[in-house]
């Protein structure tokens, strides 16, 4: 989605309806600095309040997604790209987040590293009883958990598993079964929701991912 040509076209229609960016900030029960940001194109407006301002626009979701007004002979059209769009805007977003899972590992493993080698050479040097020696330690404990915590809740969360079975792809309800799952990268040995049967269940982006082999 094109965010600049969004907010242009939230701008044109606020304008329509005689309203300032506070007044429909106002109707809405947000800022007036939320509506700026939307219309400079910084920022989206949230989910839970689109329909209501497409409303007070007197526009139709569609339309504010396309950022223009959509004629009736050309609605199932734009309808289908801004769904394409947005399938394309979800699997770029998910690789995202998976090359972020992996730089937040990296880097917590290597902090965590070099806080528990300074830990232990201060313990060499200073005893066991040097309590900064203890902090770093710790710390270097906590942030590689962390670390590991929140890889595992992008991976969880982002994508779909396939059963090697049947081939069913679903999204995991359970986040603990998940994450204490056997693994190995991101295939993960679980029970498959549709025929009951444990495999090793690769980790998908997108349904087109497991279309293509």
């Amino acid at each position: 989605m094109d965010q600049t040509k969004i907010g242009k076209f939230i701008a044109a229609c606020r304008k329509e309806q005689g309203m300032t960016q506070a007044a429909l900030a106002e109707k809405l029960g947000i800022s007036d600095r939320a509506i700026s940001k939307w219309e400079t194109g910084k920022s989206m407006p949230d989910s839970g309040i689109m329909l209501e301002l497409c409303d007070l626009l007197k526009i139709n979701v569609n339309e504010l997604l396309s950022g223009e007004r959509i004629a009736m002979e050309n609605y199932d059209t734009k309808s289908e790209e801004l769904i394409l769009n947005l399938k394309t805007e979800n699997e770029q977003y998910g690789k995202r987040l998976m090359r972020a899972e992996v730089y937040i590992v990296g880097i917590g493993v290597l902090a965590s590293l070099v806080m528990f080698i300074i830990g232990m050479m201060m313990v060499q040097k200073n005893g066991s009883g040097d309590p900064i020696a203890a902090v770093l330690i710790i710390f270097g404990c906590i942030i590689v958990v962390a670390a590991a915590f929140t890889s595992l809740g992008i991976e969880v969360k982002t994508g779909y598993y396939e059963c090697a079975e049947c081939g069913h792809i679903y999204k995991p309800t359970s986040f603990l079964k998940t994450s204490f799952a056997m693994h190995m990268n991101t295939t993960r040995y679980m029970k498959c929701p549709k025929c009951g049967k444990r495999s090793w269940q690769k980790k998908i982006l997108s349904r087109k991912d497991a279309e293509v082999k």
